[in-house]
């Protein structure tokens, strides 16, 4: 294959390097990767093999350049095989995963490399630089250290072995899980059975059942725990075995089975902290953040637990209250969501359903998303039919300034499919700086169950929050403006990316935003003013379930994250079990949010020993919040600021400098405790 049947080769000549996803074939990547790889060797070697004394100009700055090539063709790639994966991507994903870690590690651990870094970072001091330009020296010295290039000849030789079976193993992982998660989609052939899904849902679980060649209708699984359907769902047998269907995910047996996988990943991360000369692979993970320790986030996550189970209690007895009085049976686990939305409807005068007749998805994204970052930054979006997504469902937004500056390109991927990975999230196919002169492009990835053609589609509570969140992220990587490509976006410590996310959930709510999209489907007729106020009201206080479920995932990373080195586990369900007593968070009724064995944030998407971050994260993100509230809510001039010390630094300093500018002072806990009725 020549350089000109190779769409990943060069860069792309379509609008900001968007992708030639039309010409992208799988087995391009394979050329294209190896290409790169070699490329930035090279480039290393030329770095190592300087005779000059070190410096930031011969040292830092190609550093950064070297792997340019190498991160665009992974970009693609990786979005790809979460995205829109099939058996080809998957066994590339297998075959490439071991080299790519063998790669990062080669540089990594390369000690001429390592000792021009040092040598740099010593003489910091010395050497005029400007604070992005420190931060960027002092930052690769220190994950150079975390990455093991201190060490001695044996110690980084094994430690890349162990980097490069844990790249399998999280390939693996990810790869079970998908095929389970696909295989245990609930197969309903009876409607009485889909009794209580609105129409819009009913619509999307016939297609979802056409698409695999099947009648009726196919309940596909989300990632966590609780499925959306558990709260609509009449019939209490359908109830049961959609959330035994969630909860069997790889604990089967057979060729899909999670468990020995995730428990030797456990292993070698412990091993690999030992090496690092850390106690845990948590120690390992939260030196290099804003915690600093897992007692750090222990003593966080211990502070909102108790106050979280006497929510759980209470909310407990009102719904046993409730099953009493209709004549349900005894709460069981798989009712929570059902009951609970009953007991809102009856305390609150909520109707989840109602709510939903306002919330179709384009008015949400039009009208309500890009209508708050207009408010807010300035920012218009517009459709780019004529531009190529990598599936058909993939939608090309360009996205100016109030004055036409382009800023970038956001895509947006809504709908679930079974070549796509569960969850929401946000990656970026090609990242801002100014050495590359490149401008972002960002995709957001949600999982939204597509109705039939023609059908619209109507967004739960939780799906629209999900969409405003997610865009949070695509924000902060297409206006964050740095220098240097390693600072770009997205790129800055993992207990502080969410931030940005969690202040972008405040604008669905708020009074300017939703009354501008929340308009009924049919009628056309704006929300009543009295359901905007009570979902105003109830929308920013987190149950004490909501809580619980996350903050028994998050003890739940650590507890396995914090398993010694040379310590065996060798029963999964009975390390969880055990964990989550000791917390305090056992409830037979509240399971964690993610159990271990699909629990892909931590063994699959790079949140190990990070997902405590989100609560982390929200304790500044909370105390913005009532910033903004505090000042006006979504004006310019609020926006401008959030934009100047939040979101344009990206990883150029540490993100506690930028709440401090933000706030002028540190962030308080005491917003998180009122906003989640923790107080």
């Amino acid at each position: 294959m020549d350089d000109e049947t190779n769409p990943l080769i060069e860069p792309s000549p379509l609008p900001y390097g968007l992708p030639l996803f039309a010409l992208i074939r799988p087995d391009h990547y394979a050329e294209a990767l190896e290409r790169a790889m070699a490329a930035q060797r090279a480039a290393v070697e030329a770095i190592t093999a300087d005779p000059a004394e070190p410096t930031f100009e011969n040292t830092m700055l190609p550093l950064e350049r070297s792997g340019l090539e190498l991160d665009r063709v992974l970009a693609v790639f990786e979005n790809a095989s979460s995205a829109d994966t099939n058996d080809e991507i998957e066994a590339l994903d297998a075959r490439f995963a071991p080299l790519l870690a063998a790669h990062r590690d080669a540089i990594r651990l390369d000690q001429r490399l390592f000792e021009r870094i040092r040598r740099v970072f010593d003489e910091r001091d010395g050497l005029d630089l400007a604070p992005d330009e420190r931060y960027l020296v002092e930052r690769s010295h220190h994950e150079a250290v975390l990455a093991g290039a201190a060490l001695g000849d044996a110690s980084r030789a094994r430690l890349a072995e162990l980097n490069e079976q844990l790249s399998m193993l999280t390939t693996a992982f990810q790869q079970h899980l998908l095929a389970d998660t696909n295989d245990l989609a609930l197969h309903l052939h009876d409607e009485a059975l889909i009794d209580g899904l609105d129409a819009g849902a009913a619509s999307a679980a016939r297609e979802a059942a056409a698409a695999r060649g099947l009648d009726g209708w196919l309940l596909t699984l989300v990632l966590p725990t609780g499925q959306p359907a558990l709260a609509s769902l009449t019939d209490d047998a359908t109830r049961d075995a959609l959330l035994a269907a969630s909860r069997a995910r790889g604990i089967r047996g057979g060729p899909h089975d999670t468990r020995q996988t995730l428990l030797e990943i456990v292993r070698l991360r412990a091993e690999r902290a030992g090496l690092l000369g850390f106690d845990s692979h948590a120690a390992a993970v939260t030196a290099g953040q804003t915690a600093g320790s897992p007692e750090a986030v222990a003593s966080l996550l211990t502070e909102l637990t108790a106050p979280a189970m006497r929510n759980v209690e209470r909310e407990h007895d009102e719904l046993a209250e409730l099953a009493a009085s209709i004549g349900a049976r005894e709460v069981a686990a798989s009712d929570w969501a059902l009951l609970a939305e009953q007991v809102s409807a009856e305390r609150d005068a909520l109707d989840p359903a109602e709510v939903r007749r306002y919330l179709e998805f384009e008015r949400v994204l039009v009208d309500g998303v890009f209508h708050a970052a207009a408010l807010l930054y300035g920012l218009s979006f517009a459709a780019r039919p004529d531009l190529v997504g990598y599936h058909p469902d993939t939608r090309v937004y360009e996205v100016l300034e109030e004055d036409g500056t382009p800023v970038g390109l956001y895509l947006l991927d809504a709908y679930t499919r079974d070549s796509k990975r569960g969850g929401a999230w946000m990656s970026s196919l090609v990242e801002q700086s100014d050495l590359t002169g490149l401008l972002p492009v960002v995709v957001n990835n949600l999982n939204i169950p597509k109705p039939a053609e023609g059908e619209p589609t109507l967004l739960t509570f939780d799906e629209a929050e999900t969409l405003f969140h997610e865009f949070g992220h695509a924000l902060h990587g297409l206006l964050a403006r740095t220098r240097y490509p390693s600072q770009s976006g997205t790129r800055v410590f993992r207990d502080f990316v969410e931030l940005p996310s969690q202040v972008n959930e405040l604008w669905l709510i708020r009074p300017e935003i939703l009354a501008n999209f929340a308009v009924h489907h049919e009628t056309g007729e704006r929300m009543p003013q009295q359901l905007a106020e009570r979902l105003r009201a109830n929308a920013g206080i987190e149950s004490g379930y909501s809580t619980a479920e996350y903050l028994a995932a998050a003890v739940l990373d650590q507890a396995w994250h914090r398993v010694p080195t040379g310590s065996e586990v060798d029963d999964v369900a009975a390390f969880e079990a055990r964990a989550l007593e000791d917390a305090g968070l056992a409830h037979p009724l509240v399971p964690p949010r993610y159990a271990s064995t699909y629990f892909a944030h931590v063994f699959a998407g790079g949140y190990d020993a990070g997902y405590y971050s989100y609560i982390w994260s929200e304790v500044p993100g909370a105390d913005i919040m009532a910033w903004f509230e505090a000042n006006g809510g979504a004006t310019r001039a609020n926006g401008e600021r959030f934009r100047r010390e939040i979101l344009a630094p990206g990883g150029s300093r540490d993100p506690r400098e930028s709440i401090r500018a933000l706030l002028g002072r540190d962030a308080s806990i005491e917003p998180l405790l009122s906003r989640r009725g923790l107080g």
